[in-house]
């Protein structure tokens, strides 16, 4: 594949990505796709056929890109519960500092389509049988592990989802949205840590 068409692609991509993020998947024609992307309309059906495949691409890479940073650490046998708390949350701020939009994509998308999220990452058999689960139940039986794995994703994502309320609202700005974040990598881990010694 050449140079030239690879950058057409990726460009196609991200003009995609940012509509269907701003707009949601119905309200995003392919015309628009076009235009986002400085390219005509049969330029990008020839690279993609439909906006169906475009966005079926898109929303697999976002979703492997969401979950695939933490999987290799939840289902680590070799790392204790404290590290692989550490290690996600850390990996978590990161990408998603760097990639702000990526949970409201994601979290949108998995709401309309639950199944084809399970379907895509296997997140039925990755939460269900990771070490991360059984060393909850070890640590706290009586702490269910499906309530700690809800409250350390929702402590390290939903930040970035309800940013733009606390931006608009002037509470933050950019910087000093970065240097809470910064704050919370070192403080979830140890709200978590309180959540499973708890009796």
């Amino acid at each position: 594949m050449t140079e030239n068409k690879l950058d057409t692609e990726e460009k196609i991509k991200a003009a995609a990505a940012k509509l269907f993020t701003q707009r949601g998947y119905a309200a995003t024609k392919t015309r628009d796709i076009a235009e986002e992307a400085g390219i005509n309309l049969s330029l990008l059906n020839y690279y993609f056929r439909s906006k169906e495949k475009l966005f079926n691409l898109i929303m697999g890479e976002k979703i492997r890109q969401f979950f695939g940073i933490v999987v290799p650490v939840i289902t680590d046998a070799s790392l204790d519960l404290e590290l692989k708390i550490e290690l996600f949350v850390e990996k978590y701020i990161e990408t998603l500092t760097q990639n702000p939009d990526l949970p409201i994509f994601v979290l949108n998308e998995i709401r309309n389509d639950p199944k084809h999220f399970v379907e895509e990452i296997g997140a039925n058999k990755i939460l269900m049988s990771s070490s991360l689960m059984n060393q909850i139940r070890a640590k706290n039986p009586e702490v269910n592990p499906v309530h700690f794995i809800m409250n350390l994703m929702g402590m390290s994502v939903f930040p970035f989802l309800s940013k733009p309320v606390f931006m608009a609202s002037q509470v933050v700005d950019e910087n000093s949205f970065r240097a809470l974040m910064e704050e919370r990598r070192k403080l979830i881990p140890i709200w978590m840590k309180a959540i499973v010694e708890s009796k």
